[in-house]
């Protein structure tokens, strides 16, 4: 039986197929290239070679779209027949749980392997992204930390366990050791996109516009050509242009690198749905045509229902376009998810998912008070869909802005102090400010 780098043993595996397979993981581990297609071709070099099969499911899963399931699940059936290691058989049965939407299981699965082979780095970026779409801020950190004590910086992909750990500490505000700890991870592989955007992650939570332009920029050549990773960090460099109210330049960059190519990967219409909302709350003419190819690039989605945070995204797309249709059907998918107990998602979409697109209608229907009554307690508990501090910011934002129309200056005054404290430079923060005391001394 062949090894691995870090030592496992691997069923069915070839020395071509192996070397396919590592390729493949460094791939995924950067998000640069394709490593499905590597993934592919591993199994076409040996096709008993149960990990190869399990790296596809995987990377299927990964994406946390519909049409990977059933893919997943192919890969998976066929994986359980040729595991005939516990290692690879908790990654089958991690997978499954996955594909059958029940998140924590497959969560806990992945965390027993890395009790016993802490080293299996696919094992760890597979738990770290599920504690990502979980909004699990304490195991995106936590989960790398178990893990740190068997790893040291002469081990292949050391530098993508910097970068998770960077964003699990980012995401629990410990901002000095998440910048220090994805600087690292840079420094070892340049190419890891996961490892840049924690620091691009850190420096927007603390407001250091100019270094995070700069960050970003500098490094365009490293993040930017042929990975997955990035529409996402165009989309943190758009978030500091915005703070410098550059409005020309955030649609330049949507226009030219977020939408230039249409894409249909879920990850990046999330991203142009949370920044052509950020700009409608700042009353940006964004056009009709921007809002219509969004909703329509989102449209084959509206039925799905594999995970609330998506769902929502989906939403905005369809209340900018005015695609009352799509957005009511969209509706109907958050309130068929939220009955369907025994997914992970039902909970996502019930306890969050489905009111916060109930409040987003509101506000774009004009019912402020009603979107703040329904925005207020959710700020608390939004974590429970999903994805990062800054992505949920989107709530802070669309709350600061219904209580500016709704007239409500003691609560606009209030939610303007607590931005204040982490962004006290904001234009955006002191503008709220100078309304919200202008309002209360007339």
């Amino acid at each position: 039986m062949l090894h691995d780098q870090a030592g496992h043993g691997l069923s069915g595996a070839t020395d071509e197929a192996l070397a396919l397979f590592e390729t493949a993981l460094g791939q995924f581990h950067t998000y640069t290239g394709n490593p499905l297609e590597t993934a592919e071709a591993a199994i076409a070099a040996a096709p008993d070679f149960a990990m190869a099969h399990l790296l596809r499911a995987h990377l299927y899963l990964s994406g946390m779209e519909a049409p990977g399931i059933v893919p997943a699940l192919q890969s998976i059936s066929t994986a359980r027949r040729l595991a005939s290691t516990e290692r690879e058989t908790l990654h089958t049965v991690a997978a499954e749980a996955w594909a059958g939407g029940r998140f924590e299981a497959a969560s806990e699965r992945f965390d027993d392997i890395l009790l016993a082979a802490p080293r299996d780095s696919l094992a760890l970026q597979m738990g770290h992204l599920l504690d990502f779409y979980r909004g699990d801020a304490r195991n995106l950190r936590d989960r790398v930390l178990r893990v740190l004590p068997s790893w040291s910086a002469n081990l292949p992909n050391h530098h993508a366990v910097l970068g998770m750990l960077g964003f699990g500490l980012e995401e629990t505000g410990d901002y000095a050791a998440a910048e220090s700890a994805g600087r690292r991870a840079c420094d070892l592989n340049p190419r890891d996109a996961w490892a840049h955007h924690a620091v691009l992650h850190v420096m927007e939570m603390q407001g250091r516009v100019e270094d995070g332009i700069r960050w970003a920029t500098t490094r365009e050549q490293h993040w930017a050509p042929d990975n997955m990773m990035a529409v996402h960090n165009w989309w943190h460099l758009m978030l500091y242009h915005l703070e410098h109210d550059d409005h020309a330049q955030v649609l330049r960059l949507y226009d030219d690198k977020v939408r230039g190519g249409g894409s249909t990967v879920i990850l990046d219409l999330v991203d142009a749905s949370a920044m052509l909302w950020r700009l409608h709350l700042r009353g940006v003419e964004i056009g009709t045509a921007r809002w219509t190819e969004l909703a329509e690039a989102w449209s084959s989605t509206a039925d799905d229902g594999v995970y609330a945070f998506n769902d929502v995204h989906g939403l905005i797309a369809y209340l900018g376009a005015g695609r009352t249709d799509l957005a009511a059907r969209q509706l109907e998918t958050l309130h068929r998810s939220a009955e369907r107990s025994n997914f992970s998602n039902a909970a996502m979409t019930s306890q969050v998912g489905l009111p916060v697109a109930k409040a987003l209608t509101s506000f774009m229907d004009g019912e402020y008070q009603d979107c703040i009554a329904r925005l207020r307690g959710m700020r608390t508990i939004a974590h429970r869909f999903g994805g990062s501090h800054a992505q949920r910011d989107l709530l802070d934002l669309t709350l600061l802005e219904a209580a500016r129309r709704a007239d409500d200056h003691n609560l606009l005054r209030a939610l303007t102090a607590e931005r204040l404290h982490a962004r006290p430079k904001s234009p955006l923060a002191l503008r709220y400010l100078a309304l919200s005391n202008d309002r209360v001394a007339a």
